[in-house]
């Protein structure tokens, strides 16, 4: 008997051995196999460097080949950043970023100043709405990407920017010198609404950075003073952010310990996130619970945004007016590189408190209110001169936006006919211009003028006023 348990010991071990033999290949054969996939890298690089007639440095090819990696994974939110990106990207979260704080915009190949940051660097320079960005420092912004162009705008705080403008209504460029300063990321704004005697919070929340959660707990500080009855928060066009920020400010909706989200692993291991006790948001909280809140969101509405309105979706505590959000449902980490560089990798997905995936798919909203077409027209800058009988992308970009703006328009194909003339001449007439049925950049500035004041006043925005109607409604 004895001898047949040393007998199957000895098996046993045998066994174990040849596992751990087998083991050992397949981990040199993988080990093998990776050395030799560099290898290729490396005779590459090699090669490149040597054999090229192009002018271009090890660096660069390494920076290549860290974000062509990045770039196999084949996910859009696993990417790899240059030192100068991540320190970019780094600002956009941030309490403070320096810069000179105007929004650009790309349109047309053409860099528009959308507006300047009040009180910031650019306002005060002079910068206006509309301003074509055309040099920085010595180097002419033709050909140039929006990136290329946000990395020249970039820079150390007190050194100055030499810019070239050409303002539009002037047809005439000017040479502006602007100081870089600190400029606070300022991501919630508060307005109080006063409908028939009803006083409604309107929070618009642009980002989940770093301070949104305690810029939220000053908004709400604010609103309650004013014995608001009704709450709207705006997340249209809101990219995500920080889920610690998040968690934040669920926690001021709900001191239960309650789930907001769930993490899940590449193994498919499930983690619940929830909200924290807190005595200083116990207030915060009765308040909340007292009052009818609506969400507004838009396909714009990304990432941490859509954790926020599913956890209160599926928490039943505010009602989704909108159309159906971007659907994000991936959380990215991200490590620093040895060369300054960072790589960011999708970890975990995450699911809302019903366990809802809403990656590609969005968190439908509970009443749909599509948002105004005159909303979704780019800004263009227009040029030229057009008669009745010429044709053009500027006719048609004109005949849409009158069309909106309630003018008599049959036909937006761009064809200049004389319905359209007789409609011009009514705007010409109403905005003192100069007598005329044609188009010529004194009507296309006005135009634009006269879209961006549609855009700025509240009564258009159809989705904020659905908003406000559904809160009046509750409280009848």
């Amino acid at each position: 008997m004895r001898k047949s348990r040393i007998f199957l010991l000895l098996v046993a071990m045998l066994i174990i051995v040849g596992i751990g033999y087998g083991y050992n290949e397949l981990q040199t054969k993988d080990q093998k196999k990776v050395q030799a996939d560099f290898a290729v890298v490396n005779e590459l690089h090699d090669l490149i460097t040597t054999e090229t007639v192009y002018d271009i440095t090890s660096e660069k090819l390494v920076e290549g080949a860290l974000r062509g990696m990045a770039d196999a994974i084949n996910d859009p939110y696993s990417t790899y950043y240059t030192e100068q990106e991540a320190a970019f990207h780094k600002q956009t979260l941030a309490s403070e970023r320096v810069g000179i704080g105007v929004e650009l915009s790309e349109v047309n190949g053409k860099f528009i100043v959308v507006a300047p940051v009040k009180a910031s660097p650019a306002e005060k320079a002079g910068i206006r709405p509309l301003d074509e960005l055309v040099q920085v420092n010595e180097t002419r912004l033709e050909g140039k990407t929006f990136s290329e162009v946000m990395k020249l705008m970039q820079g150390k705080e007190g050194e100055k920017l030499e810019l070239v403008l050409f303002r539009p209504e002037l047809d005439s460029h000017l040479k502006l010198s602007v100081k870089r300063e600190k400029l606070k990321n300022t991501t919630v704004q508060t307005q109080l609404l006063d409908v028939e005697g009803v006083k409604i919070g309107y929070v618009i929340v642009s980002l989940f950075a770093e301070k949104t959660a305690e810029e939220w707990k000053n908004a709400l500080d604010i609103l309650f003073t004013k014995d608001i009855e009704g709450l709207i928060i705006d997340v249209r066009d809101n990219p995500g952010g920080y889920l610690h920020s998040v968690a934040q400010m669920m926690s001021m909706f709900d001191q239960k310990e309650s789930i907001f989200a769930y993490m899940q692993n590449h193994d498919g291991a499930t983690e619940p996130l929830k909200t924290k006790a807190n005595e200083a948001f116990e207030p915060y909280a009765k308040q909340l619970k007292s009052m009818p809140i609506t969400i507004l969101q838009n396909e714009g509405s990304a990432s941490a945004s859509e954790v926020f309105a599913g956890a209160l979706q599926d928490w039943k505590r505010a009602t989704l007016i909108g159309v159906t959000s971007f659907g994000k449902g991936t959380v990215q980490q991200t490590w620093e590189l040895q060369n300054g560089g960072e790589v960011k990798l999708s970890t975990n997905k995450w699911l809302t408190p019903s366990k809802r995936w809403i990656h590609q798919v969005g968190i439908e909203p509970d009443l749909e209110v599509k948002q105004h077409p005159l909303y979704k027209m780019e800004m263009k800058v227009l040029k030229g001169r057009f008669e009745v009988g010429e044709y053009g992308e500027e006719v048609a970009y004109t005949q849409r936006v009158l069309s909106e703006l309630g003018y008599n328009i049959a036909r937006t194909d761009g064809f200049y006919d004389m319905d359209m003339a007789n409609e011009v001449e009514k705007f010409r007439k109403k905005y003192d211009l100069q007598d005329g049925r044609h188009l010529d950049e004194v009507f296309f500035r006005e135009l634009t003028m006269q879209l961006q004041k549609f855009k700025q006043d509240p009564v258009n925005d159809m989705q904020l006023q659905m908003g406000v109607s559904y809160i009046m409604h509750q409280l009848e």
